[in-house]
């Protein structure tokens, strides 16, 4: 027995050895959490329980043991709204497997030698903190066997790291949603074990490098929504395992390479907003698996292929925005696919569904193409249809009545096609409806009382038809409208005392329409725009101190058997008439009578006008002919007259005479193509004036006034209103409406600190001015000249774009476009001007549009002269974010009212607007559509279709 006493004490001594060490190790994890905790902020108290009087803190939240050893191996704390600097307590937790801090408050830097101090380490998850600075050159020089990386939705700057490429044993790496820049680390792709890498929503640039191995085993790789640009990868289809691909919103060129054919897992293949060309090929129907398919917004041509209906699991396909043609493939309602969009293609033919479709379609946009035909009334069974877009193609007949059967459709658009017939009743069934827009089409008869039915509508757009009648009462159950345009059609009646129950209205347009009698009482038609009821002669308003009288005066009613004078005192009947019945004219005959006497009227009118001008023309002053038909032509005989022609109903004679025009007094300022007045209109309505300047250098009189007319249909709520212009071969006047809001150029560079634009309101004219734009560009309209003097706000605040498609007045526009006389604004010209041979596009405007964007968000001019410098912001702003520095570039004005992360996607949009070539440029829907989702980013991508 004595002779084991020596063995037993020394396993005694290193019992008591381990013990101590543990419980030494113990000691050190809970002081290192105690730091941890005071170094952060709690304001939920999720630490309250972690305190230095604890021996072990495995029973504290958010914290893990290993269970034998009693070591903290996981600290688990997302959303817990800690804030403060990263702490580098963390650094002491040896023994940690896995650190999750997702969704606080964190900032600073990420903790150099974070990998290296915590070797056991196998999972990082830092994302949607607050974390800045680069990411440290040597964080991942010592990554052992970590396994998952994510730092996403922060504010990382620089380069990533190279060392990356070292991590052996990664399996996932997140770094989408930062500032990082440059290119992509050399050998990633030969990262053994890699299955995830998401690089998204950064500035990394250059072109993506080849070199993807076969034994890759990468299942998801996303590139999307950075500055790449080049070709993709020919040896991408390598990675055969890939199941998700997305390489949207870059810059590549070239066409889909071949290799991706033998992707036979991938689900999803993402290629969208970028520059590829060429054919879509048929080969994608051999990706079996594919269950979405994004093309959109590229330079594809030709025939979409049938092969494609080889995709038997396809739910989604987006082939919007290319120039492809032929018929609408077959397989759209063949596949049970839930989300199609071919919009903004060249397709053409009838929509054809077949009688055994399948049903299962959600989305089906179809529109700004060139569809002709009827609507199949066979649509109107896809009972489970949320979102129709047919607008902007050629489809003519009625408005099928079984509409009103679908009862989960959310948004019909049949905009700008030439349907006709009446707004069927039986729209009202449709109770799930949130949008309607069925205007500029030929649609008569009245608006059915049964569209007060839809409960859920916000958006109701009739405007540009042909329609009568009054404005049904039933409008007024729906609460939650907010936008309503009803303008030119031929709507009559007052307006329904009932539109006053809407509190959610903003927008209410019945312009151009035969309305009359009082505004409704309520805050908003207290306050309505006039250009909202501008052209309803009858319409009155207490505010304008133009109320209706109480009383209407009776019609006059006519006796045709009376040869006396009905106006004048009743006298005793003759003898023969008493032998004849009274007779009451009919209402169909008082119109004839009162239609007849506007006629005689009318040629009375224009004699005398004609006389005036004919006296008028002896004098060395230019007479002005009035027109209200703006079809009507000066007397050919009398070459000095002037005409004036006035869109729409409006007075055509100025208050305060001719002289006003050229009055200094009354010059609101001075562009490149002239000067502008402000005036009033006979009828009270302020208009503001432009003299052309370029006098030498207009059409001529026959192609001028075709322009202005094509101008004068640019109708939009953020589009300056043309009313009408003046003609003389030596002066040109063109009229529009008066905005009293003044330019956005005084409110960005004159105006006070304290009047200073708020960020909510920068943002509302960045998104209005993209809004206006796109308008123009659908209609055919390039602005030219966009410029934040160009942009005029109304009394609301409001921008509308002005000044729009002038240099088309000019006969030889290549010849001027660089002088200064009519580009006052170098910094707004894009590139392509300086060229010989000027073709002006709408990617020049696209390029104005991203100055503007940055010019509002900084607060400095497109182009600042130093002493011994010239800044050009573009140039500022890219370096500044390359330097991870974009918030010293925010106008200090702001001071913090915004949030950078609205902030930066808008600028790096303005930065992508600006590029030198112009192919590289968004069209402006592409533009609208970024800032919808920098605006509601809680918008799942697939809701972009919509």
């Amino acid at each position: 027995m004595a002779a084991f006493a020596p063995a037993l004490l020394l396993l005694l001594l290193a019992a008591a050895a381990a013990t101590a060490t543990t419980t030494t190790a113990l000691t050190d994890d809970v002081l290192a959490l105690v730091v941890f905790k005071t170094g952060v902020a709690d304001p939920l108290g999720r630490l309250a329980r972690w305190t230095e009087d604890d021996d072990r803190p495995c029973s504290w939240p958010g914290v893990g043991c290993d269970a034998r050893a009693g070591r903290v191996t996981s600290l688990s704390l997302p959303a817990a709204s800690l804030s403060g600097r990263l702490p580098r307590a963390l650094l002491r937790l040896d023994a940690l497997l896995s650190l999750s801090l997702p969704r606080n408050n964190l900032s600073g830097p990420v903790l150099p030698g974070l990998l290296a101090s915590l070797p056991r380490l196998r999972s990082l998850d830092l994302a949607s903190n607050r974390l800045a600075a680069t990411v440290p050159a040597d964080l991942f020089a010592q990554c052992r066997d970590i396994r998952t990386i994510s730092l996403a939705h922060n504010e990382l700057s620089g380069y990533i790291p190279p060392a990356v490429a070292s991590c052996s044993s990664l399996l996932s790496l997140n770094l989408s949603s930062n500032r990082l820049a440059g290119p992509i680390p050399d050998g990633i792709w030969s990262l053994p074990s890699l299955r995830s890498l998401d690089l998204s929503g950064n500035s990394l640039s250059g072109s993506v490098p080849g070199g993807f191995p076969r034994s890759s085993s990468l299942r998801a790789l996303d590139l999307s929504r950075n500055l790449f640009a080049g070709e993709i990868p020919a040896d991408v289809g390598e990675a055969a395992l890939l199941k998700s691909l997305d390489l949207g919103r870059n810059f590549f060129t070239g066409g889909l390479p071949d290799s991706l054919r033998r992707l036979t897992a991938l689900r999803f293949l993402g290629a969208g907003s970028n520059a590829l060309a060429g054919e879509v090929p048929a080969w994608i129907g051999e990706m079996w698996s594919l269950e979405r398919l994004d093309l959109s917004g590229n330079r594809f041509a030709g025939v979409i292929p049938d092969d494609i209906a080889k995709c038997k699991n396809l739910l989604e396909a987006d082939l919007s925005r290319n120039a492809l043609t032929g018929e609408l493939p077959w397989w759209v309602f063949g596949l049970p696919l839930q989300r199609v969009s071919v919009a903004g293609n060249k397709l053409d033919g009838w929509v054809k569904v077949p009688g055994d479709a399948a049903l299962a379609l959600h989305v089906l946009d179809l529109s700004s193409n060139a569809f002709s035909g009827g609507i199949p009334p066979q649509i109107t069974a896809f009972a489970g249809l949320q979102f129709l877009n047919l607008s902007s193609n050629s489809i003519s007949g009625q408005l099928p009545a079984g509409i009103g059967g679908m009862r989960l459709l959310e948004v019909l658009d049949v905009s700008a096609n030439t349907l006709t017939g009446s707004v069927p009743p039986e729209i009202g069934g449709a109770v799930a409806l949130r949008v309607l827009r069925m205007g500029d089409n030929s649609l008569t008869g009245r608006i059915p009382a049964q569209i007060g039915s839809c409960s859920s509508l916000v958006a109701l757009d009739l405007s540009h038809n042909d329609i009568t009648g009054p404005i049904p009462s039933t409008l007024g159950n729906l609460t939650s409208l907010q936008a309503v345009d009803l303008s030119q059609n031929k709507l009559n009646g007052t307006l329904p005392v009932e539109l006053s129950n809407l509190p959610s209205l903003h927008i209410f347009d019945v312009s151009h329409n035969l309305l009359s009698g009082n505004l409704p009482n309520s805050r908003f038609f207290d306050n309505i725009p006039d250009y909202f009821l501008s052209d309803n002669s009858g319409l009155c308003s207490s505010r304008k101190n133009n109320s209706c009288g109480a009383v209407m005066p009776k019609p006059i009613v006519l006796n045709p058997n009376s040869s006396s004078n009905p106006l004048s005192q009743s006298t005793p009947s003759s003898p023969s008439s008493k032998h004849h019945k009274k007779i009451i004219l009919s209402v169909s005959t008082l119109i004839a009578i009162a239609g007849g006497a506007a006629i005689a009227i009318g040629v009375i009118t224009v004699t005398v006008l004609n006389r005036r001008v004919r006296a008028a023309a002896s004098h060395p002053k230019p007479a002005i002919a009035l027109s209200d038909d703006y079809l009507s032509q000066s007397p050919e005989n009398d070459a000095s007259s002037g005409k004036l022609v006035m869109f729409g109903k409006g007075s055509p004679e100025f208050s305060t005479g001719g002289h006003a025009l050229l009055n200094k007094d009354c010059e609101l300022g001075r562009g490149g193509f002239g000067a502008v007045y402000k005036t009033v209109l006979r009828d009270g309505q302020p208009v503001a004036i432009k003299k052309l300047t370029v006098s030498s250098l207009v059409k001529s009189k026959d192609d001028f006034e075709r322009q202005v007319k094509v101008l004068s249909k640019m109708r939009h709520h953020n589009i300056v209103t043309l009313r009408g212009f003046y003609w003389t071969s030596s002066l040109q006047l063109l009229i529009y409406d008066y905005l009293p809001g003044g330019n956005l150029h005084k409110h960005l560079h004159e105006c006070t600190e304290e009047n200073t634009l708020s960020w909510m309101e920068r943002f509302d004219i960045i998104i209005g001015v993209a809004r206006g734009l796109m308008h123009l560009h659908q209609h055919g309209v390039v602005h030219y000249n966009l410029k934040s003097s160009n942009v005029l706000l109304d009394s609301n605040g409001e921008p509308r774009v002005g000044d729009y498609g002038l240099a088309s007045l000019l006969p030889m526009l290549d010849r001027y476009v660089l002088s200064s006389k009519i580009q006052s604004a170098l910094g707004y010209m894009a590139p392509e001007f300086a060229c010989k041979t000027v073709k002006i596009t709408e990617k020049c405007d696209v390029y104005g549009f991203g100055v503007l964007a940055l010019e509002i968000l900084t607060g400095r001019r497109p182009v600042e002269y130093l002493e011994d410098d010239v800044v050009v912001l573009c140039d500022l702003v890219r370096s500044a974010l390359e330097e991870g520095r974009l918030e010293d570039c925010m106008d200090p004005r702001l001071c913090g009212e915004f949030a950078m992360e609205e902030a930066i996607p808008i600028i790096k949009l303005g930065l992508v607007c600006t590029s030198q070539v112009p192919s590289n440029r968004p069209d402006m829907g592409e533009v609208l559509s970024i800032l919808d989702v920098v605006r509601s980013p809680q918008d799942s991508p697939g809701d972009e279709m919509v």
